[in-house]
């Protein structure tokens, strides 16, 4: 835990929790609290702020008997209603696992039957959104090194928990959303599967904008943007969403990080070789690429308070929280060891 946030703010690995493997940290924002799960297991246990700045163990409780077996990906597959109420969405098991924050105990399950896919890795964006009472989520497919043309939106009613799964079949991988100024909801290709598609054309369609509208819960059937016709054929991806909604693509630079033919799509997403750009969304969306630095395609959102920022890994070794604002990402906000996945603003 820190309670700072600058460019000289750094975390270390001295003091802490040390959780087998990938570990994940959530929580409702300022709410004290953060619950720990991690790829060793299906359990989850919550640790309370103390007056003094350290945290004690509370109750753990386990997922395995909605047959889930680990915990991975984001912090966004976890949404928190209310005290007592929060969703878990997992992949592999196809379902929205309800849970009490609270009592730590399981109180159903909401099986998304629309989304299995044969031979293919569901997966969740990390950056959900929240409309009313509504919880809105994208699902991407991946089959091995392959993205299927495949797009997919849920959304979960949290007072009924009934959810509407709606798919689209004009492109894959469509993993990030933002809504516009006219209230739908435009998603994009995520970078991962912009990678496939610019490493082997067969493997993916072109990585595309497409338009849902909340209210009718249906995809813009006469909406479908080729993202690269934006940048003059180059490849983008990876639909961020700054604090003041501002909308921002992620394009490649080949001239950073020449593609050559046995590049696996997760280095190339993952290479610090994308840069920035606005981008006007409405029927004619349009795009702006900025002054800054390229880095990593497949970013990780956290919004913490009315702060947004994006993680990104500087290799395998650390990763570095940019304040993204009106102008794209700004300074460092944060240092830490080893790949983070999740931040939760406890206080």
């Amino acid at each position: 835990m820190t309670d700072k946030l600058g460019s000289d703010a750094s975390l270390s690995l001295d003091e802490g929790l040390e959780i087998p493997g990938r570990a994940l940290g959530v929580g409702p924002e300022g709410a004290g609290a953060v619950f720990v799960a991690g790829d060793a297991g299906p359990t989850l246990t919550r640790y309370d702020l103390q007056g003094d700045g350290s945290f004690q163990s509370g109750a753990t409780m386990s997922f395995q008997g909605k047959g889930i077996a680990t915990f991975g990906e984001y912090q966004g597959q976890f949404q928190f209603i209310s005290e007592t109420k929060a969703y878990f969405f997992d992949g592999p098991t196809g379902q929205v696992v309800i849970w009490n924050p609270k009592e730590m105990t399981i109180t159903g399950q909401i099986p998304l039957d629309g989304l299995v896919l044969a031979d293919a890795t569901l997966t969740f964006t990390a950056a959900p959104l929240r409309r009313g009472d509504d919880v809105i989520t994208f699902a991407g497919f991946r089959n091995g090194p392959e993205v299927p043309s495949r797009a997919a939106v849920v959304v979960v009613n949290s007072k009924t928990d009934e959810a509407t799964v709606v798919t689209d079949d004009r492109c894959g991988y469509v993993r990030d959303g933002i809504e516009g100024p006219d209230g739908k909801i435009y998603m994009a290709t995520e970078a991962y599967g912009a990678a496939v598609h610019r490493l082997n054309n067969d493997n993916a369609e072109p990585p595309c904008m497409l338009r849902f509208d909340p209210a009718t819960k249906k995809f813009d059937t006469a909406f479908h943007v080729e993202l690269g016709t934006l940048f003059g054929g180059q490849t983008a991806g990876s639909l961020t969403r700054g604090p003041g909604n501002e909308a921002y693509l992620r394009v490649l630079d080949e001239s950073v990080f020449p593609v050559m033919p046995d590049t696996h799509p997760r280095v190339l997403a993952s290479a610090a070789a994308w840069k920035w750009a606005t981008v006007t969304l409405g029927d004619t969306p349009t795009a702006e690429v900025l002054a800054a630095a390229p880095n990593n395609g497949s970013v990780i959102p956290l919004e913490l308070g009315d702060q947004s920022f994006v993680a990104l890994f500087q290799g395998q070794d650390s990763t570095k929280l940019l304040e993204l604002g009106a102008n794209g990402p700004g300074d460092v906000a944060l240092s830490a060891p080893g790949l983070v996945f999740s931040a939760v603003k406890i206080r």
